[in-house]
């Protein structure tokens, strides 16, 4: 039986677990200091234990997930972190990990050796003074390139990073992140600003799109683009000319790729999300714990909900960016209500 399809014919093949809602870092981007102050996150009670996200999986691996996404918050912070990727790991689908890294110099052999594939970190600055700022004053840049040495001596092999840039921020990284990373196997991400959550500010103006970031690496290192293996992938991908590795580039404003998008995601206390710019989830924990819902019932529930699913809000941001209803406003306000969204932190990008 293939995988369960929404209405636009998109299958359910990725899932985006997020494990924790806390996070040692305040990326203004993602859960800025003022909105979230130190301590701030849900009783353990709340969010799923070890047992109900693998339960969890299971259905959803059913229905046609081969890859399990590990998110936060900072994941890091869930004690039981590999003891719960083993357990993933025996479902059959492949388990990934996106990190901040600050801690990871003292979890990354434990990782490997419970069955992690592959870990993707978020970087957005190589100049410690802008690190520093980026992560809301709360990371250093040593302590995360330490986790990136302890990966590589654990034997993850290639480590993709993410680097969101922001305009005035650090467009001034995005050519020595790519200097830094070839020749190593790695492959570095640049992920165009996005309007996730409420509380970001995000504008328009601070978008720096596909093209510009093209630009800023073009002079210094020639690249070729690198022909599409999957429909459902989210980053364009581009060759250094010389074969000194890859970039990537994750355009959702100026490119938006709806069409093809094949994840799904739960946040930390058991709620589906369809789409990274949801306003609603839809409760599954409430059937983990009602004490008579079989998998049977979680499964069918989650068959009906993705059948149902019509997303696709990067492609009517960009139509209404193109085409605002007023000629002078360029934000989204004219054609997309404003409604409150999912944060960043609680299903983690």
């Amino acid at each position: 039986m293939g995988a369960v399809q929404d209405q636009y014919g998109r299958a359910l093949v990725d899932l985006r677990i997020s494990l924790i809602d806390r996070c040692n870092f305040r990326c203004p981007y993602c859960m800025p200091e003022a909105s979230y102050p130190q301590g701030f996150g849900m009783r353990n009670s709340a969010r799923l234990s070890s047992t109900e996200i693998v339960r969890l999986a299971s259905c959803f691996h059913q229905l046609g997930v081969r890859k399990f996404r590990l998110t936060g918050g900072e994941p890091l912070l869930r004690k039981d972190l590999p003891e719960l990727i083993h357990e993933l790991k025996l479902l059959g689908s492949e388990v990934v990990l996106t990190t901040n890294a600050s801690l990871l110099a003292a979890h990354a052999h434990a990782l490997k050796q419970a069955g992690l594939a592959r870990l993707t970190i978020s970087l957005d600055s190589l100049n410690p003074e802008r690190f520093a700022r980026m992560s809301g004053g709360r990371g250093k840049l040593a302590d995360v390139l330490a986790g990136i040495a302890a990966a590589e001596s654990a034997g993850f092999e290639q480590i993709k990073f993410n680097c969101v840039v922001q305009r005035g921020k650090n467009e001034a990284d995005v050519q020595a992140l790519a200097a830094h990373f070839r020749h190593s196997g790695h492959i570095v991400r640049f992920i165009e600003y996005m309007d996730v959550g409420n509380c970001n500010g995000w504008q328009r103006s601070a978008v720096v799109g596909a093209a510009e970031i093209l630009d800023l690496i073009q002079p210094h290192f020639p690249l070729s683009k690198i022909p599409v293996r999957e429909a459902s992938e989210t980053a364009q991908r581009y060759q250094f000319d010389d074969g000194s590795g890859e970039i990537g580039i994750i355009a959702s404003i100026s490119q938006p790729f709806c069409s093809s998008c094949t994840r799904a995601r739960i946040s930390a206390d058991g709620q589906l999300y369809l789409c990274l710019f949801s306003n609603q989830g839809f409760d599954l924990k409430a059937l983990l714990r009602d004490g008579k819902s079989t998998d049977t019932d979680i499964r069918e529930r989650i068959r009906a909900i993705w059948r149902a699913r019509t997303d696709r809000y990067s492609a009517t941001r960009a139509s209404a960016l193109i085409h605002p209803t007023d000629q002078n406003d360029t934000s989204l306000a004219p054609t997309i209500p404003n409604k409150k969204r999912i944060e960043m932190y609680q299903i983690g990008g």
